[in-house]
């Protein structure tokens, strides 16, 4: 190579973001070698062909990357680079969330407060209870809250409830036996999440609540400690109080809708509810919509939802037939079973003018 094309170390380690004894370091390490080592002086030199390798590197080294696996990612091609980073940082996401969850286990161990029995539960019923609720959570840049799961204590029931802002879903259950005292929180969803199938496996579950967190306690299994979020929750009774009448009812198979939902080619979705049933329409006025059976009382409407909102909004409806409460075309939406009423989701339609 002509020593025009070549830079010293340090003009090199200048235009990569990387230090002259990072660089020395990665050539001992055969990562990258210099393109010429002076005989007599011993001064490395680099080509400008090798910027983009040292780049790399550099930017992989900034993600905790090991050696053995930045060389992988240098050497192999540009899909099985991408499925090596995102191996890499799948790693990384696992590692933090298991240390924040043991941080918040021993926080919770310092203060040497005994826990607080707040409810105990029938485990499989509470881990339905959870996925079903867990569904109107978001996460949210900003709005770690949202991302929670809102569990209320009384003297005769426990609610579950949680918002994305656009759905709310929310079910009560009835203990065991009644909780000797209240109790609210915000509990992290995700190691709700992480749970449930420890749940699902247990007769009866004992919440427990200890600084910071909530221990779920089962018997011959492991305890799951889920942390508590320390954000005001949305004041989702004051929505509550404030619907407005229902003005149309319509009652349609579940199963059914969401056939048609699932086939629908549509991201915005409209239902029209009238005496003689319920349609499934889009926004293109030349698919034709999809007829469903249904049960109507009131006046005729036609409803525009985001497929994102009203899909698990309906998936998760207990029982085989699904209830919508209709108070118009820009009102929540009441979504439940049309037997059982344990589980209420309230879902948010948007205008129609969103799907032009």
């Amino acid at each position: 190579m002509p020593n025009s094309e070549l830079m010293p170390i340090g003009v090199f380690a200048q235009r990569t973001g990387l230090t002259s004894s990072a660089l020395r370091f990665y050539a001992d390490s055969g990562l990258l070698p210099p393109a010429e080592v002076d005989p007599v002086s011993g001064y490395r030199y680099y080509g400008a062909h090798q910027r983009v390798r040292a780049t790399v590197l550099r930017q992989l080294r900034e993600i905790a990357m090991p050696l053995a696996a930045v060389e992988a990612v240098l050497d192999a091609g540009a899909v099985e680079a991408a499925r090596l980073l995102d191996e890499h940082v799948a790693k990384i996401v696992g590692d933090a969330a298991a240390a924040l969850q043991k941080a918040a286990v021993i926080k919770s161990a310092l203060g040497n407060v005994p826990g607080l029995p707040i409810a105990a539960l029938k485990g499989p019923v509470l881990a339905d209870a959870v996925e079903q609720v867990l569904t109107a959570t978001a996460q949210e840049s900003g709005m770690p809250v949202l991302s929670g799961l809102r569990i209320e204590v009384s003297h005769e029931a426990v609610a579950l409830t949680a918002t994305d802002r656009y759905r709310l879903s929310t079910r009560t259950l009835v203990p065991m036996q009644p909780p000797g005292q209240t109790w609210a929180g915000t509990v992290n969803g995700d190691d709700l999440r992480a749970a449930v199938a420890e749940i699902r496996r247990s007769a009866l579950v004992r919440l427990e609540a200890v600084p910071h967190g909530i221990w779920l306690r089962v018997a011959e299994r492991q305890d799951r400690h889920c942390r508590l979020l320390s954000e005001e929750f949305p004041d989702y009774r004051l929505m509550l109080g404030s619907l407005g009448e229902v003005t149309a009812r319509a009652t349609v198979s579940k199963d059914l809708l969401l056939r048609a939902l699932e086939e629908h080619p549509g991201e915005r979705i409209a239902l029209h509810v009238t005496d003689h049933g319920v349609n499934v329409r889009s926004a293109d006025a030349e698919q034709p919509g999809i007829p469903l059976p249904a049960t109507s009382t009131g006046s005729a409407l036609q409803l525009w939802f985001e497929l994102t909102t009203l899909y698990p909004a309906v998936s998760t409806a207990i029982g085989s037939d699904v209830m919508f409460d209709l108070r118009g075309n820009d009102q929540p939406v009441t979504i439940r079973s049309a037997d059982r009423g344990d589980l209420t989701t309230l879902a948010m339609p948007i205008k129609s003018d969103h799907c032009a």
